[in-house]
């Protein structure tokens, strides 16, 4: 594929500023990035490395067929989770037992793209390792990193940024002269953009160009600066910066070192807010990353109202203290690593640190264990999104829970509390991290959360395919239950031994251990653990040769999740259910299931479940005798399940269907078709591959703009005219006299067709026809 073709690939934010000059350096370093496959960007806090990046490599992306991707390493504070950190900011989930920079290695290896890699100089010696390791193994891979000091490593180009170019405040500049100095540029378009209308004058000019040199052409600085036209005069602040290095320099005509300035400006910043913005600022600094308005009223706020606490936030964007983003529809607000490394300076001044650091840790702690108990709910896909919004703060506040033996508890409760969350979207190696951390720093002392924690470490190791790990977990987490004479515990353990089993192969044992935490978590009334157990016990029973029980199985899942909202268990129902009715001969019905499973995963952004949708479409388009689909379904397939380590990791019995449909296929079309086809669905992105799968217009098109009331049959509409009404499938079965297991096909077709994921969306569908109907 040409270089180019894909360039809309990556991560790379949109500027919310202009960027001014550096023409020199952007020609720069395209220049040493196209002759060194490493270039590190180096200089002083404030330079302005990290938009010399991002410029740089918005103007190289056309060069990159597989984009530009962006990984901020500033708010990681632990080492071991670099390569991590770098996965997710590929969009990876690795679900297997391999080092994750194996995985990533191999996932790189045949893509031609850029990964910046910014903030490292904290975490140099990790980054080094793992750059040297990915440039080795990945010819096409190019690395643009920001650092205060080189990685070090061979082949490695620095580049060092300079500030930007001032003026002599000695001698007279023409007005016309200076907008040639990029650091006046800068000055001029920020502060007309903190007061309008603002603009470059005879009057003025001298002051400007002063305040440029004084503060030596750093960016960072210069924007601090001209945000304070809001309240002050050029003049003003001119006086202000002049007294201010009077101090620091004791009057001596020697200016300070650059890293000098950038201090005395955050001085000069912080010192110009009023007692409340400097305490806020101060207590802000706690947050790793983003957070929100939420999380800043819980932590901060002490005597403060709701209202008082964001006039501070707002003015403090306004100072450009704080920055304001908003990813999708949220609001979400950080501060640069340089002025967050400067409040927590102050918060220790202050004695506050260790206080604001439990606060936050008791805030996020109690969004881990929201998310657990409302994971089978209509807000599960809110949580999700929100707790990978939240992972830097979330990394924080159990780092803050493994520092004192006193916290560890809370460390351990909370870490326990993520496990769903760590399944089903974080990378599973960073999950096992934290919870081996906090089971460590908890020292073995006998808990309901020890015992949880011990079942999610050894869940998280089984799905890994690490068992003998698991089966030590596991072991020791009966042993403390058993201390505990705790009976929900006890059933917690024996439902994880069931899954141990069938990753292990034991489907007996497997089986008796689901029916047992069954028997148990029904008459507690613990639906999110019935739902996981017969998920379980179905797939269980289906690989057992049970076919018939697998399905009522996977048909109560679906029951039971559905009208509480859920949609990650759902999807695996499907997916499972899928191939349980082709393999009892019903192509159709299983089509219409797996169809409904990907609508499903596309909702909750699954990748892993996506791609064994993708494959057991393919094995129905093969037994269809649709080779190329087939071949081009597996392709797709193969792509997805790249993302997230292989797709054999949690169910290695399947892989005799891969390839008994791959021969089969191969043998239709032939060596040469068969891998033309294959390679069309490698190509696809998730959503193209969705929506060839679902046989969507465009990958752009929504679900339910490809679909009207001519899809339906007439039966199917009489279906979805009675699951409007609130009907059950019973109900609709007795109305129509059809069977309750036919009434139920033509629910699941209508949910197809439509591109729904629940019965409630064709509830909405129907008055919505029924509206236009009226109207026409």
């Amino acid at each position: 594929m040409a270089a180019g073709v894909r360039s809309n690939l990556g991560n790379l934010p949109l500027e919310l500023t202009s960027f001014v000059g550096r023409r020199h350096e952007v020609a720069e370093a395209r220049r040493l990035l196209s002759s060194s496959r490493l270039l590190t960007l180096t200089g002083v806090g404030g330079v302005g490395k990290t938009r010399l990046a991002l410029r740089v490599a918005a103007e190289v992306k056309r060069a990159f067929r597989d984009g530009i991707w962006l990984v901020g390493l500033g708010d990681l504070r632990d080492p071991v989770l670099v390569p991590d950190t770098i996965a997710t900011g590929l969009g990876l989930r690795e679900q297997s037992f391999r080092p994750t920079l194996t995985m990533l290695a191999e996932y790189l290896r045949d893509r031609q793209l850029l990964l910046v890699l910014d903030n490292c100089e904290h975490l140099v010696d990790e980054v080094a390792k793992s750059v040297e390791t990915l440039l080795t193994s990945c010819s096409d891979l190019h690395i643009l990193a920001t650092s205060r000091e080189p990685l070090g490593i061979g082949g490695e180009s620095a580049m060092r940024v300079p500030p930007l170019a001032v003026p002599d405040p000695y001698r007279s500049v023409s007005l016309r002269g200076l907008p040639r100095y990029e650091s006046v540029t800068l000055f001029a378009e920020r502060a007309a953009a903190a007061l309008p209308g603002f603009e470059l004058t005879e009057d003025n000019q001298l002051a400007v160009a002063q305040i440029c040199s004084r503060l030596e052409g750093l960016p960072l600085p210069i924007e601090l600066a001209a945000a304070r036209l809001r309240a002050m005069s050029i003049t003003q602040i001119l006086q202000r910066l002049t007294d201010r290095f009077k101090l620091l320099t004791g009057g001596s005509r020697v200016a300070p070192g650059r890293q000098q300035t950038l201090r005395l400006s955050m001085d000069w910043s912080f010192e110009l807010c009023t007692t409340h913005e400097r305490q806020l600022w101060a207590r802000l600094s706690v947050f790793a990353g983003g957070f929100e308005l939420d999380a800043v009223e819980a932590i901060c706020a002490d005597e403060l109202t709701s209202e008082q606490l964001l006039d501070h936030v707002v003015s403090l964007v306004d100072k450009s203290i704080l920055i304001r983003e908003e990813p999708g529809k949220v609001v979400r607000y950080r501060l640069l690593e340089t002025l967050r490394e400067y409040g927590r300076e102050k918060l220790q001044e202050a004695g506050e640190d260790a206080q604001l650091r439990r606060r936050h840790r008791d805030w996020y702690n109690k969004m881990a264990l929201r998310a657990e108990m409302e994971w089978i709910s209509p807000s599960q896909v809110e949580l999700i999104t929100r707790l990978q919004r939240e992972q830097t703060n979330l990394r924080e506040a159990l780092e803050f829970s493994m520092t004192d033996p006193t916290e560890s508890e809370s460390g351990v409760e909370m870490a326990a509390a993520l496990y769903p969350f760590w399944r089903f979207r974080s990378p599973l190696g960073e999950g096992r991290h934290w919870l081996d951390l906090a089971l460590t720093s908890q020292g073995g002392q006998p808990s309901a959360g020890r015992v949880k924690a011990l079942c999610a470490d050894s869940m998280l190791a089984g799905v890994q395919g690490d068992l003998r790990a698991a089966a030590a977990r596991i072991e020791e987490a009966r042993v403390v239950a058993t201390k505990l004479g705790d009976d929900e515990m006890g059933a917690l353990v024996t439902s994880d031994e069931g899954r141990l089993s069938l990753y292990d192969g034991d489907l007996t044992h497997a089986i008796a251990c689901f029916e047992s935490a069954i028997n148990f978590f029904r008459k507690s009334g613990n639906i999110h653990r019935v739902i996981g157990d017969l998920l379980g016990l179905g797939l269980a029973c289906g690989l057992n040769g049970d076919i018939e029980r697998a399905v009522a199985c996977h048909e109560e899942v679906l029951s039971l999740a559905e009208p509480r909202g859920e949609s990650v268990y759902r999807s695996y129902a499907l997916w499972i259910l899928g191939m349980l009715v082709a393999q009892k001969g019903d192509p159709v019905r299983a089509t219409a299931l797996l169809e409904q499973g990907l609508q499903l995963t596309r909702v909750v952004d699954d990748p892993l479940t996506s791609a064994w949708c993708l494959e057991a479409l393919a094995w129905i388009a093969a037994g269809d005798q649709r080779a190329q689909r087939a071949a081009t379904l597996l392709g797709s397939a193969e792509s997805l399940g790249k993302k997230v380590g292989g797709r054999t990791a949690i169910v290695p019995n399947l892989l005799r269907y891969h390839e008994e449909c791959e021969r089969r296929t191969r043998r239709v079309l032939g060596d040469r078709a068969f891998q033309s086809a294959y390679a069309q669905g490698e190509a696809f992105g998730y959503e193209e591959a969705l929506a060839y799968a679902l046989d969507e217009r465009s990958p752009a098109a929504s679900p339910a703009s490809t679909s009207d009331s001519t899809t339906l049959t007439k039966r199917e509409l009489e279906v979805a005219t009675l699951v409007a009404q609130g009907l059950t499938n019973r109900a609709i079965a007795t109305k129509l006299v059809i069977s309750q297991r036919t009434a139920q096909g033509h629910v699941e077709h209508v949910l197809a067709k439509l591109g729904f994921t629940s019965r409630a969306q064709i509830a909405a569908w129907m008055v919505e026809q029924t509206h236009d109907e009226r109207k026409s």
